[in-house]
């Protein structure tokens, strides 16, 4: 049975038994995780999608920008209801929201336009997971293990893609795609069912809760999301076209898949180390995260290489350093940020957040008319 969630959020324990962390996290990351699916699906699974709803790499570029626009528009404001009501309450009914959405595209998407609609309202809901996931952790684990946590937590992101590019092979190439949305879709409600209850009232909670939060200055936040957004632009146009490049660039379909696969096996071997690693460091990770993004971008270049020359161990190579390094970071970014702003964790990492949707909407964007053009 879960602890009341009145005293999982009044106050950020010291220790914690390891049963109940391992829990807390699980229920994180299924959570966050069900709220990824539909664009990183639609990202890894993509030349099998243009052939069956007839659209160009610029709308898939459209699309995608799209779902990250509404993750944009719905950040903020989701991040203020969780820290009123909650990380628990808004958790159980998004993951249900998410599935119901993943549904929509398994059964019912039938031309781009229908995607890209659900897409944007996909993008909104995965607004609201965030920081509703980034409260629920960083008010029930304990501070020594809170990285961890984060970097087990952003995982999720990258386990989406991991799913996404092991379907290709293993399900878009034999069932069809639409079966790799619908068991996406029951993942979404087995991950609601496992996120744990509440045992207050929300009167209860907000009692306990009555005192404003503090703002805090906004500068440093903007900042740190500008950052954020910058190295985000890059990623989002990586995992929304990684398929994509890898067969213009001459691999098969199923290796192509398989090159998603293993290098989103490795974002997320990555964002779990990092975190590992703060735990240990307890300062200073920042200047990591800068670091990680320098050894990302020669990742980047070996893409670059791999997809001129048409060797393919280029781009393997590339994908993988991208993937690790490019792209492990966020969990480090998100634990650094809610570290230096626990009274508002929700609220600030929303803040930042939007920096990298906004990148989110113009990287795939860009990467798109780039290709086309």
């Amino acid at each position: 049975m879960a602890p009341p969630e009145a005293s999982e959020q009044s106050s950020i324990p010291a220790t914690g038994t390891t049963r109940g962390m391992t829990r807390d996290i699980v229920s994180a990351i299924a959570a966050a995780t069900s709220t990824s699916f539909a664009v990183y699906l639609t990202g890894a699974l993509a030349v099998q999608m243009r052939s069956s709803l007839h659209f160009a790499p610029d709308a898939l570029g459209f699309s995608i920008s799209i779902y990250f626009l509404g993750a944009a528009a719905g950040s903020v404001p989701f991040g203020r209801l969780a820290e009123a009501v909650g990380g628990v309450r808004v958790m159980r009914p998004t993951a249900v929201v998410a599935g119901v959405f993943l549904a929509s595209i398994a059964l019912f998407v039938q031309s781009w336009l229908s995607l890209t609609i659900v897409l944007f309202f996909a993008g909104i809901v995965s607004s609201a997971m965030q920081p509703a996931t980034n409260l629920f952790l960083a008010r029930r684990i304990p501070r020594n293990h809170q990285g961890l946590a984060f970097g087990v937590k952003q995982a999720a992101i990258p386990l989406a893609t991991l799913f996404g590019g092991l379907a290709v092979p293993g399900i878009a190439l034999t069932v069809g795609w639409r079966w790799a949305f619908g068991v996406a879709g029951l993942w979404s409600v087995i991950a609601a069912l496992i996120v744990p209850r509440s045992h207050t009232s929300l009167a209860a909670y907000r009692a306990r809760h009555k005192d404003p939060v503090p703002k805090g200055n906004l500068g440093p936040l903007i900042v740190l999301g500008i950052g954020f957004g910058l190295g985000i632009f890059a990623a989002a146009a990586m995992t929304g076209f990684l398929v994509t490049s890898a067969v213009a660039a001459g691999l098969t379909k199923s290796n192509a898949g398989f090159v998603a696969g293993f290098a989103g096996a490795i974002a997320v071997i990555a964002r779990i180390y990092a975190g590992i690693a703060a735990d240990r460091r307890g300062r200073g990770h920042f200047k990591v995260v800068a670091a990680m993004l320098i050894i990302g971008s020669l990742g980047y270049g070996g893409l670059a290489i791999g997809a001129s020359t048409r060797m393919d161990v280029f781009f393997w190579i590339g994908a993988f350093i991208a993937f690790g390094a490019g792209w492990g970071w966020n969990g480090l970014f998100n634990y650094a940020v809610i570290q230096t702003h626990q009274h508002a964790p929700a609220r600030a990492s929303a803040i930042t957040q939007v920096g990298g949707r906004l990148a989110s909407v113009f990287g795939p964007l860009v990467f798109g008319l780039v290709v086309a053009h």
